[in-house]
């Protein structure tokens, strides 16, 4: 009797104090309208209720394929709730929530910029998203497939977030997932969209698969399918990193995007363990002190492009990455990708052309036009002017030569440097590539600025390569290659 009086005593003072007790909402009515059982009912009900985890379980209902069409916006969601859509731990069906009702238009065409001239992807937009969890911390996404809005779930200004287990699709405008720090002028807010994950999703022919920009930081996005099909028309990329710094992106897969991961400007993101492959550019990378580690890289038309900017000083560190069987005719340009004629392909190459350089050839975005003023370039003489460096300090790849079986490594750098050498295995003895990873040794240069030294290499490859990473990690691209036979 004690301990009911003291358990009637504890919710009359969590009512008093305006805190309620966590809430269960089940949907299971597929209308859109606010009556009980639908999923904008259950949305409305967890706001109003400000508890910590409630849950929305929407269960399947009649045949499959399951889905939900809404009529307009859902209202974004207040509260710290888990909404999960029951089959899919079941059957491994999603439950669709599906915009196509009220996004009206032509394709990407149908999804507004904030500059309303402007459309698509690769412009400023939070324009017409599916679910939205803005200025709100703790929400659970899982068993959904978030289809055919402009933006498919919008993360604004907020953290500790997990969205796993859905399939993110046919989301044609901004992305299917988009990760923002926007204080609602375009301005990156930076301590406010961190620690979110993004966890074993599948993301299908959206515009951008995900965005992590402006200011989202401390992120972690691992172990997704990131694929486009021929039915996208915008196929820019898989993921895209802006103004993003900090962030964790492993174990994932990107195929069939101009770009599979583009950075802008981002800092000291660590990107390891990826794959990417029939991509214009796999790697498409601007930004300071990001690290590129063990990612496989094959079958793209240039595998890692590393761009000029105006910061002259930006470092990228390639390591252990297995490059292999690029130089394919993919030319696919949607606010990125390789469509230059005449442009130089390989596994790593310095200065390829983007969205900010006059040399680029592409789609810039849907109604974007830039004054050629503003465009960069990037220098090709000693003592231009009006250009950007080439990337990475203009680092030189190291010279390799075979001598009665050891590899002799000759590096000219700056003096007295510390200077890392990564060698790089292919089968084919033609390759020019870095297929993959077999090893590294230090090197010290002397005064002038030159080292040498010798590394016994395996007799079981067709050719080797090298590149250097200096002590700030600003890499190379790769050396010549050498036959060891």
């Amino acid at each position: 009797m004690k301990n009911i009086l003291r358990l009637t005593a504890l919710t009359l003072g969590l009512v008093a104090s305006g805190l309620a007790a966590a809430e269960t909402y089940v949907v299971d009515r597929y209308q859109d309208d606010s009556n009980k059982g639908s999923l904008r009912w259950a949305i409305e009900q967890s706001n109003a209720n400000k508890a910590q985890e409630n849950e929305i379980l929407i269960q399947a209902v009649g045949k499959a394929p399951y889905f939900i069409k809404v009529d307009q916006p859902l209202p974004p969601i207040q509260s710290s709730v888990k909404i999960i859509g029951t089959q899919w731990e079941k059957t491994g069906e999603y439950i669709a929530i599906d915009g196509s009702n009220y996004i009206k238009g032509e394709g990407a065409k149908a999804c507004p910029g904030a500059n309303p001239e402007q459309y698509g992807t690769n412009v400023r937009t939070t324009t017409l998203p599916g679910l939205v969890l803005q200025d709100v911390n703790g929400v659970t996404l899982k068993g959904l497939d978030i289809h055919r809005f402009c933006i498919g779930v919008l993360v604004n200004r907020s953290s500790n977030n997990l969205i796993q287990n859905n399939r993110i699709s046919n989301n044609y405008g901004g992305s299917g997932v988009m990760l923002t720090g926007d204080d609602g002028k375009g301005n990156p807010t930076s301590t406010t969209t961190n620690n979110n994950k993004v966890l074993n999703n599948i993301f299908v022919d959206n515009g951008d698969g995900l965005e992590l920009t402006r200011g989202a930081a401390f992120n972690l996005v691992a172990n997704n399918l990131f694929t486009s099909t021929k039915a996208n028309p915008e196929p820019s990329q898989g993921i895209e990193i802006l103004w993003g710094n900090d962030n964790a992106v492993v174990g994932n897969k990107f195929e069939n995007y101009s770009d599979g991961l583009q950075i802008n400007w981002g800092k000291r993101n660590y990107i390891a363990y990826n794959e990417l492959t029939n991509n214009s550019l796999g790697f498409n990378l601007t930004g300071d002190g990001n690290i590129f580690d063990s990612n496989k890289v094959h079958g793209n038309r240039i595998g890692i492009a590393i761009r000029s900017e105006k910061d002259a000083n930006a470092r990228t560190t390639l390591t252990k990455n297995q490059v292999w069987n690029n130089v394919k005719d993919i030319k696919r340009c949607e606010a990125g990708g390789s469509c230059v004629p005449n442009q130089r392909l390989g596994a790593i190459v310095f200065g390829v052309p983007a969205l900010e350089h006059a040399e680029f050839v592409g789609s810039r975005g849907g109604g974007v036009i830039i004054d050629p003023k503003n465009l960069q370039k990037t220098c090709t003489q000693a003592n231009e002017k009006d250009c950007n460096a080439v990337p990475n300090q203009a680092i030189k790849a190291p010279q390799l030569s075979v001598n009665k079986g050891q590899i002799v490594v000759s590096v000219q750098g700056n003096p007295q440097q510390r200077y890392q050498v990564e060698f790089f295995g292919n089968s084919d003895a033609k390759s020019q590539e870095a297929e993959f990873y077999l090893g590294s040794v230090v090197i010290l240069t002397d005064a002038n600025g030159v080292a040498k030294t010798t590394w016994k290499a395996p007799i079981n490859v067709g050719s080797l390569t090298a590149n250097i990473t200096d002590r700030h990690g600003a890499s190379s691209e790769l050396s010549s290659a050498v036959q060891i036979k």
